[in-house]
């Protein structure tokens, strides 16, 4: 996984980061949420919450503000899931899996008082930079910001026409945005129930059309316009707008990262918009990095929970729910044989995990348990975090001469996105069997913005790359050797834009899917807990009669990323379980 590390290190980057060579845990990586966090785990509580991932922890916090005495149990010795901070290279802290926040609802922002609890975000202006391998000196490329003035200018070396039409084009994807908003923050609509029980009851269950129905009406005349983008291939509907391949394949990535999908797929349009849902401090559609990686993200919501009194403990794996006469979720039972007993449980793991390995499977309906093995976990990412002792020098960009970053350095920066064909025929080797020859890489250096993540004059370098199936072709695994070419092939890829870049190498950590499964528990290595596609959402999600959070098993929730909305660092199927949860608590 990690790469041999060269002796220059210690003369590149001073001599003390060497010091104590193993996996360090600093403030982001802690056992525990904080030194005071519970120091021993009771026998009984009121919910107990399996996984310690953003969603888990978020729960935890309204289910503790609610009232009831709440324990998190993670396997990992680090919280966060696939939100944590790692220092796999002395000296270097890596957001290991999960790099960049824009989807946290801003309520959970607001009821947990994250900023309070150590939360701070550095946002990135430019955020998107395509550079362009061509035949002149120096190539081109493309720097996409907020200021939609420069935008233009730069998308008009490439098209007039394109550079004209941009504003517009966000205008329209912006109205989307904010009509879909408000399906985000609440359980989809259970269809079962709205004809039963009395009439007073029928008029309750009205009213929870109310977000698809305010939808219906923001979208407007304009709702066949949009049934289209989340209904066609992106490229249709990039087509639609734009004629330059550079833009057109740079926005294709956001409809495409995770998802092992091209650009032509339908339904591709979907989860672009999930990609722009997001806001950082009242600016829509923004990304940036949280100060001292991901995990201290999950930090502060561990410390909101903590604050209000929950429990968080990390390196106690579950291994069985705990079921009742009746088949009711009565706590958890860990691989050392504790038991905890509660009368909530609520998983932040997998569907997969929760329902196939922590459930008897004859407790379940078997259409359910043949719903969730149906379910699509294909994932075509690797990632590769990789400790560089300069900044890379892109002969698009070429660095300054002091080494210090350039606007750019902050960006998602776009390679192999010459064209939405380059990425589709990525997608076409994949799946076949075979790492994409040429991937699409999304490259970020979080350190340019904190540079407290690397030893001075070094960086953190993110790898977001596809396409990578999880099995090779004629069956093969990915041992070391196929880790390691396919890396190499990676970084051949940037060598190409930005010549020295392979030099610069101190080590590298390799991600494929197989490993993302392992260590994080995504299914397939899916960074969604499953496919996006449109089959898996809303009321499909993770089993049609199963999307509003409760199970087949009384008393056991699904509150992670396999249920509505879906994945990325939102929260906000943590919060929507845990008010179910509470809901149905205070019937007991």
């Amino acid at each position: 996984m990690a790469a041999g590390f060269p002796g220059r290190l210690s003369v590149v980057c001073s001599s003390r980061w060497l010091q104590g060579w193993h996996l360090s845990l600093g403030p982001s990586g802690a056992r525990s949420a904080h030194a005071g966090a519970a120091a021993r785990l009771q026998r009984e509580y009121d919910a107990v919450v399996i996984g310690a991932g953003h969603n888990g922890l978020v729960a935890a916090a309204y289910l503790q503000q609610a009232g009831l005495r709440t324990a998190v149990l993670e396997k990992r010795h680090v919280l966060g899931g696939a939100a944590v901070t790692e220092e796999i290279v002395p000296g270097f802290k890596f957001s290991r899996a999960s790099y960049l926040l824009s989807l946290l609802r801003p309520q959970i922002y607001a009821d947990l008082e994250l900023q309070r609890h150590g939360l701070r975000v550095l946002p990135r202006d430019p955020y998107s930079f395509t550079p362009l391998l061509e035949d002149r000196n120096p190539p081109r490329s493309l720097l996409l910001g907020h200021d939609m003035a420069q935008t233009q200018q730069q998308i008009a070396q490439f098209s007039q026409k394109d550079a004209q039409a941009y504003p517009e084009y966000e205008a329209f994807m912006g109205r989307m945005v904010l009509a879909l908003d408000p399906l985000l923050d609440a359980p989809p609509v259970d269809t079962a129930a709205l004809g039963k029980g009395s009439v007073l009851q029928q008029l309750r269950n009205l009213q929870t059309l109310k977000p698809l129905l305010q939808a219906g009406l923001a979208l407007g005349r304009q709702l066949p316009r949009y049934y289209e983008v989340l209904t066609a291939p992106i490229s249709k509907i990039l087509d639609q707008w734009f004629e330059s391949e550079p833009l057109k394949a740079t926005l294709a990535t956001d409809a495409v990262i995770g998802a092992m999908a091209s650009p032509h797929t339908p339904g591709s349009g979907y989860v672009l918009l999930h990609h722009v849902m997001g806001e950082l401090e009242g600016r829509r559609g923004a990304w940036g990095y949280v100060a001292g990686g991901m995990g201290a993200l999950s930090q502060a919501i561990a410390h909101a929970a903590t604050a209000r009194g929950a429990h968080i403990f990390a390196e106690k794996a579950v291994c069985h729910v705990l079921l009742g006469r009746d088949g009711e979720a009565q706590g958890v039972a860990l691989q050392d044989g504790t038991e905890v007993r509660s009368k909530l449980v609520l998983s932040n793991a997998s569907p997969q995990i929760t329902f196939l390995e922590l459930i008897p499977q004859e407790q379940l309906p078997k259409d359910f348990v043949q719903r969730i093995r149906q379910v699509d976990t294909c994932s075509p990412v690797t990632k590769i975090n990789v400790a560089v002792d300069r900044l890379p020098s892109f002969l698009a960009a070429p660095n300054a001469r002091n080494g210090q970053p350039l606007p750019h350095h902050q960006c998602s920066i776009h390679l192999n996105c010459e064209g939405t064909q380059l990425l589709h025929q990525a997608f076409t080797e994949a799946a076949h069997g075979h790492p994409s020859s040429r991937p699409m890489i999304e490259l970020c250096i979080p350190s340019a913005l904190d540079p407290g993540l690397a030893p001075p004059g070094c960086h953190v370098v993110s790898l977001f790359t596809q396409y990578t199936p999880s099995v090779l072709a004629g069956g093969r695994s990915w041992d070391e050797q196929a880790r390691n070419a396919y890396a190499d092939t990676v970084f051949d890829c940037i060598e190409d834009y930005a010549p020295g870049f392979k030099a610069s190498v101190i080590g590298r950590d390799i991600l494929t899917p197989p490993d993302l499964e392992r260590i994080f528990g995504l299914p397939g290595g899916n960074i969604f807990h499953g496919g996006m596609s449109l089959d898996q959402l809303y009321f499909a999600r993770p089993a049609p009669s199963y999307s509003g959070y409760r199970s087949p098993i009384p008393g056991l929730y699904l509150c992670g990323s396999g249920a509505h909305p879906g994945g990325g660092v939102m929260g906000a199927a943590g919060r929507n379980a845990a008010q179910v949860a509470i809901k149905d608590f205070r019937h007991l």
